[in-house]
């Protein structure tokens, strides 16, 4: 699907409405399906960055730059969309990183993340880390620290652990650090920011005096200013068995590398303990001759199978499904 301004993350409701976001624009909206034919209809707008998506109960819950709002009952609602409602509203104001990404989890909680407001510094004590808190905005804590700017997570859906992608700091080198793959196996644990990158690389300006072993590693890295965005699991079947639980991670591409890398969507294969056996490339073809023709964001496992990824670069939607011969885009 053309036409989608923007386009970032992707949520599916209960009733199977595909649920889009933005990070440059202040609206929110939702594909509907008239007479056959796709239709790109706004459901929220005067929004702050609306980047995060999560959905709960009939309700789309938005993350905005400072807020989290909710619409109550919008499958049902989509002629009339309910105007949002605050549930929270003390996330610190900050231009860099300032965009969010939420998921649901198994707790029916929302996770959060809060990016540094900077590239390279010793944050506040409420930035760089992933937050959750109840469906009802209280109870608001930290669940993952010293991570940098993460635009994507999802949870195993058999252990119910927290993966989640990491971009790394710019302007240490061309080549470092990666981004990266992470794990939580506990709260409250510490993923390196801003002292350690990659799990072996200390900072050069804030590392003095900390040693990587203090912190969590990375499951996996990503490459080097690749822009490892959203990620989901795949608990679909219409795929072949060697996806099932594997992780979809949309990769934005690089904004600053001399010769970029990213531009896809790669496929990361798990062990059978949760640690990381292998990635590879899945969906290619964004970048060529060192210029991009499309940037993917975020992608969504649908309810028959089908893989779904947003495009903010050239405004687009782009189905995946599989015939039992081959992988088709669409």
């Amino acid at each position: 699907m053309s036409g989608v301004p923007n386009a970032r993350s992707l949520r599916q409701g209960e009733k199977g409405t595909i649920f889009i976001s933005n990070r440059i624009l202040d609206k929110v909206y939702a594909v509907v399906t008239n007479g056959g034919e796709r239709e790109l209809k706004v459901v929220a707008s005067g929004l702050d960055r609306p980047n995060g998506l999560a959905f709960a109960n009939g309700a789309l819950y938005v993350a905005e730059g400072t807020r989290v709002s909710k619409l109550e009952n919008i499958e049902n609602k989509l002629g009339d969309p309910p105007k949002p409602v605050v549930i929270y509203d003390q996330f610190p104001n900050h231009q860099s990183h300032g965009w969010k990404f939420m998921a649901l989890g198994p707790d029916s909680k929302l996770y959060i993340n809060v990016g540094a407001p900077c590239n390279i510094c010793v944050p506040p004590d409420s930035n760089a880390q992933i937050r959750r808190m109840n469906l009802d905005g209280s109870s608001s804590e930290p669940y993952a620290l010293g991570v940098r700017n993460s635009v994507g997570f999802d949870f195993h859906p058999t252990s119910k652990q927290l993966y989640f992608t990491d971009n790394g700091r710019d302007w240490l080198s061309e080549e470092l650090p990666n981004d990266e793959l992470n794990r939580v196996t506990r709260a409250g644990q510490h993923f390196g920011y801003p002292y350690c990158h990659q799990g072996n690389i200390p900072d050069d300006q804030l590392g003095w005096g900390r040693q990587c072993s203090e912190f969590e590693p990375p499951a996996a890295l990503l490459g080097p200013h690749s822009a490892a965005l959203g990620m989901r699991f795949y608990t679909g079947t219409m795929f072949p068995a060697e996806y099932r639980n594997a992780i979809f991670i949309a990769r934005h591409g690089s904004w600053n590398k001399t010769n970029k890398v990213g531009g896809d969507i790669i496929v990361v294969k798990l062990n059978p303990n949760g640690t990381v056996k292998s990635w590879e490339p899945f969906m290619t073809g964004f970048l060529q001759d060192n210029n991009y023709i499309g940037r993917p964001v975020d992608v969504e496992v649908m309810k028959d199978g089908s893989l779904l990824v947003s495009d903010d670069y050239a405004g687009a939607i782009y189905r995946i499904s599989y015939d039992g011969r081959g992988l088709a885009g669409g």
